[in-house]
């Protein structure tokens, strides 16, 4: 029998993450029993009133929170539920996610502050890092500037040597997330009088230091996203990192751990934000009827509910690949940036769309719908905004269509294994090098829902583009339209891995033809977005024109998935 969609939704009634060990599961449960006893008027009125959540810092400092998942089992001290294991990070940033940035915040912080301690070979350094955490201290990632924002060869913070073989640190960093409290703060910065790449340096510095000055929280926030200053911080060479070429790589590699993690955060968010949302539609009564009696009502639904249940399936597979990486395969470098920017837009989408249906209830203070809108909005502009994650994807593109290599299948990774890959990815060049399988072989499995089959007949039509109308050298120049192309290509790959996780969980295929419905939607738009860009050429204009299609609806479909979406009209609601 087939699994309902419903099923795959965080609901804090009946989670059960009885695919964890024992120690995991535990932990994530108290997580969830923290925040419902606090319940939704503590969580909102401290959301409004900016008030510091050192509640939850205390609790995930009592029950071992990021020391258990965010300590590696070579750094564990013989502590055998200690590992980084990235599906069960993945399930806490959803659970985080689920309740609010404000909480999902210092734990994303913390693990982009780890980075560079794990990657490096500073066994004090990791120690030192391991003990903190196991205090309940957290981390910080201390690479922004306000001059220079997150350019890696450009930086004011200055080590200057001391006379006895260390330095003296001075400069300034901003929109730095933790560091009012970070007792773990990697530190990026350049060796004064030295020239080229060996300039740079990571070290650990601490927030507790009389040399660190804390300036102020730059947002207008719950959550405290600093600008700190040293001056004349002492640095040994103890606290030394990484230098070099490894201090980009270490840099580079960091975000691609921590940016993960943002799409889990959309996934928990947007899911808390549909059910708060369907509880009010489906119980509020205008001129007679229930709101979502309304045509439009439903149709808006039903397109957010495959949107949700879609971020849900593509996000969930990337983990498999993330766990499986290895030197020899690194497919996890194309599917990291689209879980980042693909799933937080979707969710950034689904949130617009509920707020059309809320309408002022989305204004009220009192609700979680109105935390969800804002924060949603957050995901797909941090940690390298969509751009730039589109201008990365790209690079995998001509490889990704064209040249498919054989591969053995991933298989699901929910096992309780360390992934201490993710700390040695080693240097960041030669993503044109990966190669990937053939992505037409899940699509030909499904090809037996009209959806798919429609969608795999654009992204047929996408390959034929490049083939004969590629984009010629000032296009490949032009951002704009690059952009453009690979909002199209972005489709092809996210609809793979929702293909894969579907056929893997034996989702119910009628909900998988609606999210292939919204899939020929996207397409299609995005072809005509493609079309009226400035840099797009004739021949490029005709064939964006030709790829536009309906998707096939089917009312009996449609009727059956609203079914299913009024079930949870009823299923949570967060304890008052």
């Amino acid at each position: 029998m087939s699994v309902p969609a419903k099923s795959l939704l965080l609901n804090p009634n009946s989670y059960d993450p009885a695919h964890f060990d024992d120690k995991t599961s535990k932990i994530l449960r108290a997580t969830i029993e923290h925040f419902e006893k606090r319940g939704l008027q503590k969580l909102t009125e401290d959301y409004h009133s900016k008030a510091w959540y050192q509640d939850f810092l205390d609790f995930q400092a009592s029950e071992k929170v990021f020391a258990t998942f965010m300590t590696p089992a070579g750094d564990a001290n013989g502590d055998a539920d200690k590992r980084w294991d990235t599906a069960r990070v993945a399930a806490m940033s959803e659970l985080l996610g689920f309740y609010g940035m404000q909480y999902w915040y210092p734990w994303q912080v913390t693990c982009l502050g780890l980075g560079p301690v794990w990657q490096s070979d500073n066994a004090e350094m990791r120690a030192r890092a391991a003990a903190a955490l196991e205090t309940g201290g957290v981390g910080a990632f201390a690479l922004s500037e306000r001059a220079h924002g997150a350019d890696i060869y450009s930086s004011d913070m200055v080590l200057t040597p001391d006379g006895e073989g260390g330095y003296l640190a001075s400069g300034g960093k901003y929109y730095i997330g933790n560091g009012n409290v970070a007792s773990v703060v990697s530190v990026f910065g350049r060796i004064e009088g030295v020239e080229g790449q060996d300039q740079y340096v990571w070290f650990y510095a601490d927030s507790n230091h009389p040399n660190y000055h804390l300036v102020q929280n730059v947002v207008p926030d719950q959550s405290y996203v600093s600008e700190f200053r040293l001056k004349n911080y002492p640095v040994s060479q103890a606290d030394i990192l990484h230098a070099g070429e490894d201090a980009f790589s270490a840099a580079l590699n960091t975000v691609n751990v921590g940016k993960f993690n943002l799409g889990f955060g959309a996934v928990g968010l947007t899911t808390h934000g549909f059910y708060d949302a369907i509880n009010h539609a489906h119980n509020r009564v205008l001129y007679g009827k229930p709101v979502t009696a309304m045509a439009h009502i439903r149709a808006s639904f039903i397109d957010s509910y495959a949107r949700l249940i879609a971020m849900k399936l593509f996000s969930g597979r990337a983990i498999d690949y993330f766990r499986t990486a290895s030197p020899e395969d690194r497919r996890y470098l194309l599917f990291n940036p689209v879980t980042k920017m693909k799933v937080t837009s979707e969710g950034e989408k689904v949130m617009i769309t509920l707020g059309d249906i809320v309408a002022a209830k989305g204004f009220e203070k009192d609700n979680f719908i109105t935390i969800a809108k804002y924060d949603t909005t957050c995901l797909p502009r941090l940690e390298g905004t969509v751009a730039v994650n589109l201008g990365l994807v790209l690079k995998f593109m001509p490889a990704y269509l064209f040249m498919p290599e054989h591969f053995d299948a991933v298989p699901t990774r929910n096992d309780a294994a360390d992934d201490e890959f993710l700390f040695r990815q080693g240097p960041t060049r030669g993503l044109g090098k990966i190669r990937f399988p053939s992505w037409r072989e899940p699509y030909a499995a499904a090809a037996n829902i009209p959806n798919v089959a429609l969608f795999t007949e654009q992204a047929e039509a996408f390959t034929q583009l490049l083939l004969t109308a590629a984009p010629d050298a000032d296009q490949q120049k032009d951002m704009d339209f690059l952009l453009a192309l690979g909002d199209i290509f972005t489709l092809v790959v996210y609809g793979q891995l929702i293909l894969e996780q579907a056929q893997l969980l034996d989702l119910d295929e009628e909900v998988v033809g609606s999210i292939f419905e919204f899939l020929v939607k996207d397409f299609s738009a995005a072809a005509i977005a493609m079309h009226g860009r400035s840099g797009t050429n004739a021949a490029q204009r005709t064939w964006a024109l030709s790829v536009v299609r309906a998707p096939i609806t089917d009312a009996g479909r449609t009727e059956r998935i609203w079914n299913e979406i009024v079930e949870l009209s009823s299923a949570y609601s967060m304890n008052r």
